[in-house]
């Protein structure tokens, strides 16, 4: 650069390739650097693209939370304004019986209204009936049949008749009601019937215990089984009928077995 009076040279600039180039360079990296702590140390990377993903699912828990908390705080405040009224008298507490207590005195006054001859004899009959079952349990009768499971949770449907030549007793039961063992004995036969059950029969020494209708058989034959042991499963639309026998005897199941 000349002075225009003078023509001196005031100021002069050597420029090369190598000076040039590392310019560049040092200008690049100075602007690299410049924007990456701007990103790093200060929120406007919260504007950038898939950074703000956290932050945006902190502010959605925070605010969840935040208003749970008002739930509480709300509940909480109302629980003890009524607590203060309580204390003020200015309502009084309720006295409402619970539900169970309501059904307990409607059961007690129909069954007052509606005791007659007829139920009374059916009470009778039916405690009579009970205290001689009871009395079963008295009777001098082998430590096997002591030891019995009940086989299935259900309702006796038909009862035993040996006098009628039906030596099974019918129990309904509900769907996927496991069938037990009833004492610890070999599965002797597993047969499948016409009509797709199964008849199970369990021995241990005498006693033979014989399960029809059983649904689906979890035993095969040979498998030995331990007292209260699932042999197989009932659908609800069958009923099981079992069957007791003491050496060729044959044995009410209802008088061996509370059910």
């Amino acid at each position: 650069m000349l002075d225009d009076i003078t023509l001196r040279e005031v100021f002069h600039i050597r420029v090369s390739w190598l000076g040039a180039v590392s310019v560049l360079t040092i200008t690049l990296l100075t602007l690299i650097v410049l924007l990456s702590v701007l990103i790093v140390y200060t929120p406007i990377r919260n504007i950038l693209p898939g950074y703000n993903a956290s932050l945006r699912q902190q502010l959605i828990q925070e605010s969840a939370r935040v208003d749970s908390l008002q739930t509480s705080l709300t509940l909480q405040r109302q629980y003890l304004d009524v607590i203060k009224q309580l204390t003020a008298g200015d309502i009084q507490s309720d006295s409402v019986q619970s539900l169970d207590s309501l059904q307990r005195v409607e059961r007690a006054r129909i069954l007052e209204e509606g005791r007659n001859e007829v139920t009374e004899t059916f009470k009778a009959q039916y405690e009579q009936k009970e205290r001689d079952r009871l009395l079963l349990f008295d009777t001098p009768v082998s430590q096997s049949i002591q030891q019995l499971f009940r086989p299935v949770r259900g309702a006796v449907v038909q009862s035993a008749r040996p006098d009628l030549h039906v030596y099974a007793t019918a129990v309904t039961t509900a769907k996927n009601e496991s069938v037990l063992a009833v004492m610890r004995g070999r599965i002797v036969q597993v047969q499948r019937a016409e009509d797709n059950t199964f008849t199970i029969v369990l021995q241990q020494a005498q006693y033979l215990t014989i399960y029809r209708g059983v649904t689906k058989a979890l035993k095969t034959h040979g498998s030995s089984v331990e007292a209260g042991e699932a042999i197989g499963l009932m659908d609800g639309d069958h009923n099981l009928e079992m069957e007791l026998w003491d050496g060729g005897k044959f044995v009410n199941i209802e008088e061996v077995i509370a059910w």
